[in-house]
């Protein structure tokens, strides 16, 4: 059982930044898949942004605002935020996949406030 710990949420005032990150209990090489989602109030869980065998895609309501990175040393997964709108308010979760057979984790989820 992989476990995934995410921090960084908070409340932000609109044009700041966050980063968010997502500590795994195993090494990212393990994974075929790596990602950040958000769920709003109301709304699906949608995918914010994610890597698939190196190669990474955002959604379109972020691009060019948010990156996502990691660092294989600590096992962690980022999620760069900037100039953050009130419309990204949600709770943000980290997401790994296996393959052989398929697996997926999830983290505990954060929240990400965008208000003045």
């Amino acid at each position: 059982q992989v476990q995934l710990v995410e921090s960084g949420g908070g409340l932000v005032q609109p044009g700041g930044s966050l980063r968010l990150s997502c500590t795994s209990s195993e090494n990212l090489f393990n994974f075929y898949a790596m990602g950040w989602y958000r769920q709003a109030p109301g709304n699906q869980r949608e995918l914010v942004a994610g890597t698939i065998s190196g190669n990474t895609d955002y959604a379109d309501s972020v691009k060019g605002r948010f990156t996502i990175s990691r660092d294989g040393a600590k096992n962690t997964v980022y999620l760069q935020m900037n100039s953050l709108k009130p419309e990204d308010t949600a709770v943000y979760y980290c997401n790994v996949k296996k393959r052989f057979p398929f697996q997926e984790f999830w983290g505990q989820g954060t929240q990400v406030t965008v208000s003045s």
